[in-house]
C-alpha cells in the first residue's frame, strides 16, 4: 500500500473521534483548499487571537484551538546567525557572512541554522515549551543596506550593495527552508521592509523618525534585495518602526500591498517589528488611538503583531470590526498566510510524510555544524593589509604577545541576536593562537571594549619582548548594536592609544585583528610601517580562534588557508565622505554613488589574499544584446602563487551616456572560486537582462539603447587602494 494511502488511513483512525478527516488535514487537497477550509472553521475571536499572538513582550504564542485539534505555535524566533537565546551553534554575524561574497557559504550556514531550529522546536514541543525562539519561523535574514557607517545595526545586515544583499538573502532563504518540494525545514523571513538603515538613537530616535526617499532610490537601492528575497520564497516580511515617506511603515498600504504583494508577488505574512503598532501612536503621533493604528495596519495588509504591550494591540481588531473600521473579510484573508506557513512546515500532516519531522538535538553543535562554523569564519576574514607578506606566519614562534581587549573576550566576538554562548565549543583569539608559540604573553590593556580605563604597563612590556605581536581591537554589541548608533569613526576609548603604544614598543611590525561590525578609522594602521598586517574579522562567533589559527599561520604540513573575504561596504576616510544619517538620498552614499572628497580608506569589494591573481581573455557574448537578453561573461583567472587561494571575481557595469541618473558603478555578477597555483581557471558568469535596465521616473524600469561598460576583476576599477591585480574592461551594446 502506498505511503500516502497508509498515512491517510492512519489519520482517519486517529481522529475518528470527530467522525471524519477534516479537509484541512487532507494531504490530497491543494494547500489553498486546505487553508480555506481551516480558516472557514474559525470564529472572529479565534482569528483575532491568532493575529495578535506573535510573541514579543507578551510573550504569548499562537493559542491552541482544541476543538479543531490545532496546537500552540510560536512565530517569534530569531535566527540571524544561529537560533537566538538557545544552546545552538553560533555562526559568524551577518555582515561577516556577506564579506564571504559566497552564496554557497551562506546557504550552508542557513541550512544548518534551519536544521537546528527544527531540532529545538521538536524537542521543545515534546516538553510543552513554547517560549519565544522555540519555533520554526525565523525572523531572518536582515535585508537593509549599510548606507551609513555609524548605524548601530551594520553588523546584522548584508552589505551596502542591493545586488549582493539580494543574492545572499536568496541563498539564506533557500538554505533555511530546504529543497523539499512539499515541506519547509524551517521558514525564513526577511526584515525590515521599507526604509530602515539608521538612525537607532542618534541623532534622533528610530521611534519617531521619518525616512524620506525618492522612488528612484527606492527602486534602485532600497527595494531590490527584498524582491530577491520574495522571489526566493520567503514566508514573511517584517515592517519597520520608521515612517516611510511620511506614513508609518506598518500602515503603508502602497509599500506593503501595492508594491510588495501586487507588484513583487509576495504571498507570505507581514509581522510588525516589536511594538510598532504602539510606536505609530506614541512615537510618530500619526494616530490618536491604538485602535486607529490597529485598523490602519490591518487594512494595509499586516498579518501578525509582534506585540510591544500586554495585551497585544491587535486584540482590538474585534472592536475594529464591530465599529466598521475593518471588514471581517479582511480578517479572514489576513489569517490565511499564517496557517499556510504552518501547513508547509508539516504541522497538519502525518509526520512520516515530512522528512524534517525526526531531526534530533544531536545535530546541534555536532561535528558537521562546528566545521561549517569554522569554514564560514575563515571565509569572512578580510585581509586589509599584508606588508612584505608578513602573513602567513611560517615558523614556530619563540615569544608571542596577544594583546588587546578583544583577545580573550568571548562575548564580544558573538555579536548580537546570538545563541547562548557555549564555552566548550568556542575559542577566542588567545585560545586559538596560543599553540603557535613556545611562550605566550597576554594582556587586555582594558577592562572591556569601551577601553575607558587603560593600563599600558603590560602592553608595552609584552610588546617590547615578543618576537610576534598580535593586537585584538574592536567593539561589542553595546558599542554598536540595536539601539546604539556610533557618534564617530574612532575606535572605542583608548584603543587607539593602545595600538600606538604597541607599535612604538614592538621590535617588528605587528598584526592587527579588528573585531567590529562597521568600519572604523584605522588610517594610522594602514599607513604605519609598524603595522604589518590588518585582518577585519567582524564578529566570527564560536569558531573565531580555530579559524584564525588556520588563516594566520602555515601548519605542520606546509599548508595554509588564504583569506579571501571582501569588504561588504565602503570604509570612509572621514565623516566628510558621509552624508548625514537622516538624509535617505543615495547621493554620495556607498560605492555606487560615492562623491568623496577623495578616495575611501578601503573600497567596497576590496580584500587581499596570500596569492597573486591576474585576469585575461575576457569574452562577452553577445557584445550586441537585444533588450531583455542576458550576456555571458567568460574570463581566465591565473594564480601565480605562492599559495592556492579563493578569489572573488567581480563584474561591474556602468552607463557612460545615460540620460537618467544611474549608479556610477554597479555590481552585477560575482563568484567565489578556488584557484590553484599555475592552473588557470576559466570562470563563467552572467549579466542578467534586468540588471541592464534603467529607472525612468515616468515609465519605471526600461531598456535604453546604447553602450554599457563592463569591468571584470578581483576589485572595482580605478581604486587608489588596490589589491594589485588587474581589472579588464569590455563593452556591450544594448539594442532596443
Amino acid at each position: 500500500m502506498p505511503l500516502v494511502t497508509r498515512t491517510l488511513l492512519l489519520s482517519l483512525l486517529l481522529i475518528g473521534c470527530v467522525g471524519a478527516l477534516l479537509p484541512f488535514r487532507n494531504v490530497s487537497l491543494s494547500w489553498e483548499e486546505r487553508v480555506d477550509d481551516l480558516v472557514s472553521r474559525l470564529t472572529l475571536k479565534e482569528m483575532v487571537l491568532q493575529l495578535g499572538s506573535g510573541g514579543g513582550v507578551t510573550p504569548n504564542p499562537e493559542p491552541a484551538i482544541p476543538r479543531l485539534g490545532i496546537g500552540v505555535y510560536q512565530f517569534d524566533t530569531e535566527c540571524l546567525h544561529g537560533v537566538m537565546n538557545m544552546k545552538t551553534t553560533t555562526f559568524p554575524q551577518a555582515i561577516g557572512l556577506s564579506a564571504s561574497f559566497s552564496e554557497e557559504m551562506v546557504y550552508l550556514v542557513a541550512e544548518a541554522i534551519g536544521t537546528e531550529a527544527r531540532a529545538v522546536n521538536i524537542d521543545s514541543v515534546k516538553h510543552g515549551d513554547y517560549r519565544p525562539f522555540t519555533g520554526m519561523s525565523c525572523l531572518a535574514p536582515f535585508m537593509n543596506l549599510v548606507r551609513d557607517p555609524l548605524w548601530g545595526r551594520v553588523q546584522e545586515v548584508y552589505s551596502e550593495d542591493p545586488y549582493l544583499s539580494g543574492l545572499l538573502a536568496a541563498a539564506y532563504v533557500k538554505g533555511m527552508q530546504g529543497p523539499h518540494p512539499r515541506y519547509f525545514r524551517a521558514s525564513s523571513g526577511c526584515k525590515v521592509v521599507g526604509l530602515y538603515s539608521g538612525p537607532e538613537n542618534y541623532p534622533v530616535s528610530r521611534f519617531g523618525f521619518n525616512a524620506v526617499a525618492s522612488e528612484r532610490d527606492l527602486r534602485l537601492s532600497y527595494f531590490p534585495q527584498f524582491k530577491a528575497c520574495i522571489d526566493a520564497g520567503t514566508q514573511n516580511l517584517m515592517c519597520s518602526y520608521y515612517r516611510t515617506n511620511g506614513i508609518p511603515t506598518c500602515m503603508n498600504k502602497w509599500l506593503l500591498t501595492d508594491v510588495m504583494r501586487k507588484e513583487y508577488g509576495f504571498k507570505g505574512y507581514y509581522i510588525t517589528d516589536e511594538g510598532a503598532i504602539q510606536v505609530a501612536v506614541t512615537g510618530h503621533h500619526y494616530y490618536k488611538t491604538i485602535l486607529e493604528a490597529v485598523a490602519a495596519a490591518a487594512n494595509a495588509g499586516v498579518n501578525l503583531e509582534l506585540p510591544g504591550s500586554n495585551p497585544p494591540a491587535f486584540f482590538q481588531l474585534t472592536t475594529a470590526v464591530e465599529q466598521g473600521m475593518v471588514n471581517v473579510s479582511t480578517i479572514v484573508e489576513l489569517v490565511k498566510p499564517l496557517f499556510y506557513t504552518r501547513m508547509r512546515l508539516g504541522e497538519f500532516d502525518p509526520p512520516e510524510l515530512n522528512p524534517y519531522s525526526n531531526i534530533s538535538t544531536s545535530v546541534i553543535e555536532g561535528e558537521v555544524h562546528r566545521e561549517i562554523a569554522v569554514q564560514a569564519a575563515i571565509k569572512t576574514y578580510v585581509l586589509l593589509k599584508n606588508k612584505d607578506s608578513i602573513l602567513p606566519l611560517k615558523s614556530k614562534i619563540g615569544k608571542l604577545a596577544i594583546l588587546g581587549p578583544l583577545a580573550n573576550n568571548l562575548g564580544a566576538l558573538y555579536g548580537n541576536y546570538n545563541p547562548v554562548i557555549l564555552p566548550q565549543y568556542a575559542k577566542t583569539p588567545l585560545q586559538g593562537l596560543s599553540t603557535l608559540a613556545s611562550k605566550v604573553s597576554y594582556a587586555p590593556g582594558c577592562d572591556d571594549p569601551f577601553c575607558k580605563n587603560y593600563n599600558s604597563t603590560d602592553i608595552k612590556t609584552f610588546a617590547s619582548s615578543a618576537d610576534v605581536v598580535i593586537v585584538c581591537l574592536g567593539t561589542d554589541s553595546r558599542f554598536e548594536g540595536e539601539g546604539a548608533d556610533r557618534r564617530d569613526l574612532m575606535l572605542p576609548g583608548q584603543q587607539g592609544q593602545l595600538l600606538s603604544d604597541v607599535t612604538a614598543s614592538s621590535k617588528r611590525p605587528v598584526i592587527l585583528l579588528l573585531f567590529t561590525g562597521g568600519p572604523f578609522d584605522v588610517a594610522f594602521a594602514k599607513d604605519s610601517d609598524q603595522v604589518g598586517a590588518i585582518i577585519h574579522c567582524f564578529f566570527p562567533g564560536q569558531a573565531t580562534g580555530d579559524a584564525l589559527l588556520r588563516v594566520v599561520a602555515v601548519d605542520g604540513s606546509g599548508s595554509v588557508v588564504s583569506p579571501a573575504g571582501r569588504s561588504p561596504y565602503t570604509w570612509p576616510k572621514s565623516l566628510d565622505q558621509v552624508p548625514p544619517m537622516v538624509n535617505y538620498s543615495m547621493e554620495g552614499r556607498t560605492y555606487r554613488y560615492f562623491k568623496g572628497p577623495g578616495q575611501p580608506l578601503y573600497p567596497f569589494g576590496y580584500g587581499l589574499s596570500y596569492a597573486k591573481f591576474s585576469y585575461s581573455n575576457l569574452v562577452l557574448n553577445p557584445t550586441t544584446v537585444k533588450a531583455g537578453g542576458n550576456v555571458v561573461v567568460n574570463v581566465t583567472v591565473t594564480n601565480s602563487g605562492p599559495y592556492d587561494s579563493d578569489e572573488v571575481i567581480q563584474v561591474y557595469i556602468n552607463w557612460p551616456d545615460c540620460p537618467v541618473l544611474m549608479p556610477k558603478l554597479q555590481l552585477v555578477a560575482v563568484a567565489r572560486q578556488t584557484i590553484a597555483v599555475k592552473y588557470p581557471s576559466v570562470v563563467n558568469l552572467i549579466i542578467h537582462a534586468e540588471q541592464m535596465r534603467v529607472w525612468d521616473d515616468n515609465k519605471g524600469f526600461i531598456y535604453l539603447p546604447g553602450l554599457l561598460n563592463v569591468y571584470v576583476g578581483g576589485q572595482q576599477p580605478d581604486q587608489e587602494t588596490s589589491t594589485g591585480s588587474n581589472v579588464l574592461h569590455g563593452s556591450i551594446n544594448v539594442v532596443v
